[in-house]
């Protein structure tokens, strides 16, 4: 049971390190458009590409389905929720697993 126990806890490990990243790419690309960060600066556009190559995948499949609304994108909010109730459905998971005996 000690492999299940390891793959639970790597799968919502991972789903809680993509909330973080989504919520930094999110902050990110918001101080990139104000002028507040500046992509000059090799720190700031390394920083800036990885989430971009993060998350842009997840927000481009969001965002086919959404509405245009102009210059707001709430795809990483979507994202977000999303994770958010996969992570919520994984507990569900392990818990009837465990209330079935499968899981100890």
């Amino acid at each position: 049971m000690y492999l299940l126990d390891a793959v639970f806890f790597l799968i919502k490990a991972l789903l809680d390190l993509l909330w973080w990243a989504v919520l930094l790419a999110a902050i990110v690309q918001t101080l990139i458009a104000f002028n507040v960060l500046d992509t000059r600066n090799r720190v700031v556009w390394t920083i800036a590409d990885f989430l971009y190559r993060v998350t842009e995948p997840l927000f481009r499949r969001v965002r086919g389905f959404l509405p245009n609304l102009g210059g707001i994108d709430l795809s990483p909010l979507i994202v977000l929720l999303l994770i958010t109730a996969t992570s919520i459905l994984v507990n569900a998971v392990q818990r009837q697993m465990m209330m079935a005996g499968v899981y100890v």
